[in-house]
Order: C-alpha cells, then sequence, then structure tokens
C-alpha cells in the first residue's frame, strides 16, 4: 500500500492533518490531500504532499481528488462544536452531498477501499437524556432519532456507505468518533469544541488576570474524549479490517464539564470563577462510549488518559494565543 496513492479529504482540517502527517511517518510515499480551505489556514501542510483545494459538494471535485487512488479516507464536512452545529443545521446537512459525490466518484475509479468518518452525533437523542449515561453501544443508532442536521446527515451517509458496498461492491469501512481533541485544530471562532474552547478561555483568564470563566450549561453534561493519537491509531485498524458494519471509536473516560474545566485548571496551576450559560448551546445530556464491540474485533480501546491528552493541547493552544498576542503587540 505504502506505493499506492492514498487520498484524505478534509486534510486541512483537525483530524485530517494529523491523519496525513501520520500516513507520511508511517512511509506512504504518495499522499494526496484536499480541502475547500485555501492553503494557508490548513492546520498542517507538507510540502511533499500533493495538496488540494477543492469543493467536495461539486462532483466534478470529487472526480478529480480520487483518480488514480488506492484508499480514500473521507474527513470533509463543514462542521465544528455545539455551538457551530446546533445554529448551521441546512450547511451541516450539505456535507451529505460531499460523501455521496465521493461514493460515486471512487466506484467509478475503482478505488480498493473507501473511509468514512462518522459521529456519535448519529446515535438516538432518548438514550442521551441523563449525564449518568448508559455507555452507547452500536446498535443505539436505531431507532433513529439522531443530533438534528448533523447527526442525520451522518447516520445517512453511513447508510449509504453500506448501501454502495452491498449494491455495488466498494469497500467501506466506518468509524463513529467521539468528541476528538488534540493540537492542531480549532480552539477559537465559534467551531471550536469543549476541550479547546476550555483551554482558550482558561489561557485568556490566566493572561488577562480575570479569574472567570463562562460555561455552556449547568456544566453538569457529561461527555467522553478522545486524544488524536488513539483516533489514528483506531482509523488505522478499523480500515484494515474486515469489520463492515459501523464502530465506536472513542474513550470510555465519562466526565462532566465541570470536571473537564478542573483539569485544565489544574493544567493551568488557577482557579477560575464559573459563570453558567443556561441559554448557551450544550447538546444532549450525557454521551460516553461502550467499547465492548472494538474490543472484540481489536483488544484494544483508546487509552490516551484525559489529563495527559489535555495537558499536550493546553500547551499546544498557549503557543497559539501567546504568539497571537505577542503579533498584536508588535504591531
Amino acid at each position: 500500500m505504502k506505493n499506492k496513492l492514498v487520498v484524505v479529504t478534509g486534510a486541512g482540517g483537525f483530524i485530517g492533518g494529523h491523519l496525513v502527517a501520520h500516513l507520511r511517518r508511517q512511509g506512504y510515499t504518495r499522499v494526496r490531500a484536499v480541502d475547500i480551505k485555501p492553503l494557508d489556514e490548513w492546520y498542517q501542510i507538507f510540502p511533499d504532499v500533493e495538496n488540494l483545494r477543492f469543493d467536495l459538494r461539486l462532483k466534478e471535485a470529487c472526480e478529480r481528488s480520487v483518480r488514480g487512488a488506492a484508499h480514500v479516507y473521507n474527513h470533509a464536512a463543514d462542521m465544528g462544536g455545539m455551538g457551530f452545529i446546533e445554529n448551521n443545521r441546512a450547511l451541516c446537512m450539505l456535507s451529505v452531498l460531499i460523501n455521496t459525490h465521493l461514493l460515486q466518484a471512487c466506484l467509478e475509479a475503482k478505488v480498493e477501499r473507501y473511509f468514512y468518518a462518522s459521529s456519535a452525533c448519529v446515535y438516538a437523542e432518548g438514550k442521551q437524556l441523563d449525564s449518568n449515561v448508559t455507555a452507547l453501544k452500536e446498535e443505539d443508532a436505531y431507532p433513529a432519532m439522531p443530533e438534528d442536521g448533523y447527526g442525520w446527515e451522518k447516520l445517512f451517509s453511513e447508510r449509504m456507505c453500506r448501501h454502495f458496498r452491498e449494491d455495488f461492491g466498494l469497500c467501506t469501512r466506518m468509524a463513529r468518533y467521539h468528541n476528538v481533541y488534540g493540537p492542531h485544530g480549532t480552539f477559537e471562532g465559534g467551531r471550536e469544541k469543549a476541550p479547546a474552547a476550555i483551554c482558550r478561555k482558561v489561557i485568556e483568564a490566566k493572561l488577562t488576570g480575570r479569574h472567570e470563566i463562562e460555561i455552556w450549561g449547568d456544566g453538569e453534561q457529561t461527555r467522553s474524549f478522545m486524544y488524536i493519537d488513539d483516533c489514528l491509531k483506531g482509523i488505522d485498524m478499523i480500515m484494515a479490517s474486515d469489520v463492515v458494519e459501523p464502530l465506536n471509536l472513542g474513550s470510555s473516560e465519562l466526565v462532566s464539564i465541570n470536571k473537564l474545566v478542573d483539569i485544565v485548571e489544574e493544567i493551568a496551576g488557577i482557579r477560575l470563577l464559573r459563570h453558567y450559560n443556561l441559554k448557551a448551546p450544550k447538546g444532549v445530556r450525557g454521551r460516553n462510549s461502550d467499547n465492548t464491540l472494538i474490543q472484540k474485533h481489536f483488544g484494544w480501546e483508546p487509552s490516551v488518559r484525559l489529563k495527559d491528552g489535555l495537558a499536550a493541547t493546553y500547551a499546544w493552544i498557549w503557543e497559539q494565543v501567546t504568539a497571537g498576542a505577542a503579533e498584536t503587540l508588535a504591531a
């Protein structure tokens, strides 16, 4: 495989950028990276990679992107944290064009394997009403009532992958990501997810001396968060496997948002006055990953401890924020 062409879509984003870097480290010599953003806005970019700027909602762009490819990893989507997906449901739904056109293009190009990055947002909201949530099994996606907009697009796109495999013989693999975080991702601007947002808020409080923080909701909503290194390892396993159904790819370490703030405060060495914004987007009450199936298939599950992953994430965001502040002062 390492001499065959591998394509990563959404490569200018967080997970896609890390995946390109990961493939290069593994010795892949032909990598094509595709994203809609201008190249100077990509989080990671490499000169020895074929970097293309395309709008993959267009079928012609998908055909150009996968031409000659053996494996395709689809991480392209219009998405963000809860503040984005709750207020941009139509934009999130339009990502269905990306997956649909990529599947068609991959079939025509005789791509050997296609990976689809799905999400825990596919799970039925009625199973996520309690902060002491029972961990979600893959079967809990049905009967379907996922996160409006983003979750429905992900669930529909999973079905498209399944039917392209069943009807046309395209080899598809799928992972349901549970809150991936780490360095080299969005931490400001409205699309950031909770770990990055909280790291940034704590850093800003420390730098300004205003030792207070706004928390969306009452802070008792719960989630699990998976560090990017675990995500990459899981992608490798799932892509190479014979498992055709979607698999959870997430940590089973359940924490409240308040606990998340506790951990970041400890990393920063400060304590903050907390203000709770009960009108802000907050998503489901509780969500956790049941890892029974991934353990059964691979004898493995994500294992990076939250406090360790957050320490690395905090350090990277600190560098970005302080560098930005220094540039502002210099200007």
